[in-house]
């Protein structure tokens, strides 16, 4: 928080006092935290969900605080939403009119996108070294994908390398929007929400009065930051033929080539020039696609076709390993080579068939892992969506509100379109939301861990003995 109070300093803002207060605080109560040394420095898999669910609640708490005392968002909830939705990376807002903020609210607004992109707690790995298992643990309890590999042997170096790629994605970002003639506030603001794949912008228009060029920097870097950071580091290390070979960063292309030649098409009459045409489509498709939620126009008017093309991108999402949200790429192809597979196996019952990708036998215990993740989230997807009808409204404002916030994206449909906002919910619907944000960031499983009466029992029946 002492970045958006020397923000607040410089723009001369009043309420830029209530950072470094809360910084402060925050630190104190920290010192305090840490002078008590626990008797195990072992994090297992239960320590490791538990430790990532609780510390994301607990960080949302905390910077929401600004947005409530300064009163620039008056209602805790709401509040609360927003900063959820900015650390989670969602995108989803409450604020009906975003230029009214206050620069360094909306510097830490943007902000928390750029460290909740790559992970909190992956930060964290990259600078702290601990014992045994225990930064794996918290790894894949915070990285999103149906597993958690290692670009090196060790976990701290792993982190350390995803937060180089990461940063200096950033930073290429921003040189090439100040050249585009972009503001230096709007340049680093749009930076964050990109590479965090969030989507909170600064005008009320989202990125729709930004010039062609800085468009088409900007949905050139959401495809970017889309794709898993291993190829990446394999291109870093000029291993291109294994970067080029990555199965799922070649559909993840295709999808993105093909979803964007069916809405170009189909949106042909509504636009000026074929180039505003294919940038349009081009811009939406890898904004709903890496989850960031950014917009240039408003593609609720847009043909059914392609309105139905954007919703199936909500579920798809990015690559595994990327700061994407969404099913990810990797589980929809596993899902899709597992259903081929029992295909075969039907007309070959003696047959030994495999799932394979990248030329390497997929683990049975990855395949269960998907199919087990694909029905949690069904039943946790149909359970939001009961819980948001109560309140009445429409079907198709209620079923991609959800998936806008599970999948951590930010607009939806009628309602929660592009040009509107989450204001209307009541505080109910808002939690529920909430959840819902949390969960998608966290891929499910340690937020319900958290919630999971059995987790706290086993730690009491430990802590006995």
């Amino acid at each position: 928080m002492l970045l958006p109070w020397v923000v607040g300093l410089i723009y001369r803002e009043p309420c830029t006092w209530i950072f470094l207060v809360i910084s402060l605080c925050s630190a104190a109560v920290g010192y305090l935290i840490v002078r008590k040394k626990p008797q195990s420095t072992v994090f297992y898999m239960r320590e490791g969900c538990v430790a990532t669910a609780a510390s994301w609640i607990l960080i949302s708490l905390v910077g929401c605080l600004p947005f409530f005392i300064s009163g620039e968002i008056p209602s805790f909830t709401d509040a609360f939403f927003e900063t959820v939705s900015g650390f989670t990376t969602t995108g989803a807002t409450i604020l009906d009119d975003v230029e009214a903020l206050s620069h360094c609210m909306l510097f830490w607004r943007s902000f928390t996108h750029w460290m909740g992109g790559m992970g909190v707690l992956v930060f964290l790995l990259a600078v702290i070294r601990m014992s045994g298992g225990s930064n794996m643990n918290l790894m894949r309890a915070e990285s999103t994908g149906p597993s958690v590999s290692k670009m090196v042997p060790k976990v701290m170096r792993s982190a350390r390398i995803s937060y180089q790629i990461y940063i200096g994605l950033t930073v290429l970002m921003l040189v090439l929007l100040m050249a585009g003639k972009m503001p230096f506030f709007d340049a680093i603001t749009t930076a964050f929400g990109t590479a965090g794949t969030g989507g909170f912008g600064v005008k009320a228009d989202s990125m729709a009065s930004y010039s062609p060029y800085l468009q088409w920097v900007t949905t050139i870097f959401m495809l970017a930051f889309g794709v898993n950071f291993s190829a990446y580091y394999l291109i870093l290390l000029k291993k291109w033929r294994q970067a080029v070979h990555m199965e799922e960063v070649r559909w993840y292309l295709v999808i993105v080539i093909g979803a964007t030649a069916v809405i170009t098409a189909n949106i042909y009459d509504t636009l000026v020039s074929f180039e505003e045409n294919v940038r349009t489509a081009a811009f939406q498709v890898a904004s709903i696609i890496t989850t960031t939620g950014f917009a240039t126009v408003d593609f609720d008017l847009w043909p059914e076709t392609s309105r139905f093309l954007l919703v199936l991108l909500m579920f798809f999402g990015a690559c595994a390993g990327s700061t994407g949200g969404g099913l990810k790429v990797s589980r929809i192809i596993i899902m899709v080579k597992t259903i081929l597979r029992e295909l075969k196996t039907y007309l070959f019952p003696k047959s030994v068939n495999k799932v394979k990708m990248d030329g390497k036998t997929v683990d049975e215990g990855v395949i269960r892992g998907v199919h087990v993740y694909l029905l949690t989230f069904a039943a946790l997807y149909v359970i939001s969506m009961f819980c948001l009808s109560l309140e009445g409204v429409d079907f198709i404002t209620n079923f991609t509100a959800v998936a806008a916030t599970i999948n951590n994206i930010g607009p939806g449909l009628n309602l929660v379109g592009p040009t509107a906002t989450y204001s209307f919910f009541s505080n109910f619907s808002k939690y529920v939301l909430i959840f819902d944000m949390l969960a998608g960031r966290l891929e499910l499983f340690p937020l319900l861990i958290l919630v999971y009466p059995p987790t706290w029992k086993g730690a009491m029946r430990k802590k006995k003995y």
